[in-house]
């Protein structure tokens, strides 16, 4: 059996920049299909994913995770090439080590592990593989749940496997995640010469007051699952490039990140109201990429804290911090939704590596996990 070490080596040496799988699927399903799993290929546009599946009975424990990482960034910052795997001070160095291809390998290998020990394990075990993770999202993850959902297969408890560890393995376990709402603002007023002002109308003046009010406004308290509501600002831009030219319209992109209590609907309609108030004329364009989810409690995260505790003796935070994931589509088909990966210290940066113990001991919680649910 491959260990999980060699594995992570051959996802990685695949390049598969988002939404690209060079091949990385395919070699999942190697590893599984003699065990049973059944293959089912479902490509929407230009992103590739799979549903793996082996057994048709309840309950249904599922690995979700993406095969696409991001762009290397500077290749000449990196201490070896990125897509090719080095092992340097006990240390995994590559792109997708942490985010996620580290995550796959070690669930590969555990469900290898454990249909070879418990043939007879109740219920059914499936993988849901995206290529659509790191880029726009629209046609991974969330069209292979409306797949399922379109025939009433219900995923009962199901693991991601993204990097959630913050200083050491299983020190955190992801139990939801905030809602992210995004709008882009135009702001119209009158272009004109900055020498002249009463001939023109300054977007920028127009706005500043009301966006005072907006990075001030309290939206929400948080709760006992999520901190309060967010409100930032990304980006700024107006003007025709001449500085003698006042601009006719000034162009606000900002994001909110959002508790369970507010929803989205209700963010829109304070914002468009402090518009108003201030007698604005506007353009509004808003994209709410994900509504905030938790799973406060059930089997999930008891296994989930029960098998870090057996395999690493220390007792995991249950956080809804960081950005969004692809649990965001999982979750309101009312399964139970957890992320637990390595620790997140450099994914996205150069010289992306992971602990190689880490990947042997994130095998062994999925296993424990495993015997905990299906036994």
């Amino acid at each position: 059996m491959t260990t999980t070490l060699e594995l992570t080596q051959q996802f990685i040496s695949r390049d598969s920049v988002t939404p690209d799988d060079k091949g990385c699927q395919q070699l999942l399903n190697d590893n599984l299909q003699s065990l049973g799993f059944e293959l089912e290929q479902l490509n929407f546009e230009e992103v590739e994913n799979i549903w793996l599946r082996k057994g048709n009975q309840a309950p249904l424990f599922c690995f979700a995770g993406h095969t696409d990482v991001v762009p290397t960034g500077p290749v000449e910052q990196w201490n070896s090439k990125p897509f090719d795997p080095v092992v340097r001070d006990g240390m995994l160095y590559g792109r997708g080590t942490a985010d996620m291809k580290g995550s796959i390998a070690a669930m590969t290998v555990a469900v290898q592990r454990f249909i070879t020990d418990y043939p007879d394990h109740k219920g059914s075990i499936a993988f849901l593989i995206t290529s659509d993770e790191e880029g726009p999202a629209k046609n991974g993850t969330v069209k292979v749940i409306e797949t399922l959902e379109a025939r009433n297969e219900k995923i009962d408890w199901c693991l991601v496997g993204e990097p959630s560890s913050t200083t050491q393995l299983g020190d955190v376990i992801k139990n939801g995640r905030r809602g992210s709402l995004g709008c882009t603002l135009t702001i119209i007023g009158k272009q004109g010469h900055v020498a002249y002002p009463h001939l023109a109308n300054n977007p920028i003046h127009l706005a500043t007051p009301m966006l005072a009010e907006l990075i001030a406004m309290q939206w929400d308290a948080g709760n006992d699952f999520f901190p309060p509501t967010t409100f930032q600002i990304s980006n700024l831009h107006s003007g025709t490039g001449a500085t003698n030219v006042i601009p006719g319209e000034a162009e606000i992109v900002f994001n909110f990140r959002f508790s369970t209590e507010v929803t989205a609907d209700e963010l829109k309609a304070q914002v468009e109201a402090l518009l108003q108030k201030h007698k604005l004329d506007y353009n509004i364009d808003w994209n709410l990429s994900g509504e905030p989810f938790l799973t406060a409690e059930g089997e999930l995260v008891a296994a989930a804290v029960s098998a870090i505790k057996k395999v690493t003796g220390i007792e995991s935070e249950l956080s809804t911090s960081g950005g969004t994931s692809d649990g965001r589509f999982i979750a309101p088909t009312g399964a139970q939704v957890l992320e637990l990966g390595p620790v997140n210290a450099t994914i996205h940066q150069v010289n992306e590596c992971v602990k190689v113990a880490d990947l042997e001991l994130l095998e062994e919680v999925y296993y424990q996990m495993l015997k905990e649910l299906l036994i």
